[in-house]
């Protein structure tokens, strides 16, 4: 048997979990976890005629090479791609142009491997441990955030097949366990923002920002730790309750 106020707080948190799935993976799709504001990217293109396009589109741009087209050219970053704004018609000989086109291009595996180097670009300056590794967390992290809501999904199915409200504790520590992993993913990428602009500062005419990929993974993680919340605290109250009116009967 279930009471009421058991049912109510497994709904809620049935929807609070499907709400930060939904944040989730739209976070993980969309590229703007990071968001750089030039004043005139146009006019910065025109003056490089077509070199930072190709540059920025070429397999074997560093991370200077793409860091310094997205300073110059309105650029957004992703987990899995990084995009520039630029005219339509980016030919040296061409009077810069208000139509722009964003061209987007995807980070590979290698790329989300790749060793991060003490001087962006200089590949003799050593590995930068930290920033290599914080970009494998943020790359990893999300899928396993993911990952454990879908299991807990699963548990919670199968909780409902048995009719029982034990396997809702399990549901709960993988939602708080997925609520970790997000919390984390946000962490890193801060940190490796921090520390790529330690190595690579800003111009001064540019402007740089959180966008709003990356909010919706920052609320994304309390609506797991909600969703756990309820989830173990429906369980573990409904069993100690059912214990009791057991024990009552007996007596």
């Amino acid at each position: 048997m279930m009471d009421n106020r058991f049912a109510t707080a497994l709904v809620i948190a049935c929807v609070l979990s499907l709400i930060s799935t939904i944040y989730m993976a739209a976070s993980i799709g969309t590229d703007f976890w990071y968001e750089y504001h030039t004043q005139s990217p146009a006019e910065n293109v025109s003056e490089a005629g077509r070199s930072i396009w190709e540059e920025f589109v070429s397999k074997d741009a560093d991370e200077k090479t793409y860091t310094d087209a997205l300073f110059r050219c309105n650029g957004t970053v992703g987990l899995w791609r990084r995009c520039i704004t630029v005219p339509k018609n980016t030919h040296w000989y061409s009077p810069p142009e208000t139509d722009m086109t964003t061209t987007c291009i995807s980070f590979s595996l290698s790329d989300q491997f790749a060793e991060k180097y003490i001087e962006p670009g200089n590949h003799n300056s050593g590995t930068d441990l930290n920033r290599t590794y914080l970009w494998r967390l943020q790359f990893l992290l999300p899928f396993v955030s993911i990952g454990l809501m879908c299991f807990g999904a699963l548990i919670g199915l199968c909780a409902c097949a048995c009719r029982s409200l034990y396997p809702a504790i399990a549901t709960g520590v993988l939602h708080f366990l997925a609520g970790l992993c997000t919390l984390g993913l946000v962490g890193c990428y801060v940190a490796g923002i921090e520390l790529l602009h330690r190595k690579l500062p800003l111009p001064e005419d540019v402007k740089g920002e959180f966008g709003w990929s990356f909010c919706l993974a920052c609320v994304s993680a309390p609506l797991q730790f909600m969703a756990a919340a309820l989830f173990i605290w429906a369980a573990r109250t409904n069993r100690k309750e059912f214990t009791l009116l057991k024990a009552y009967r007996v007596a």
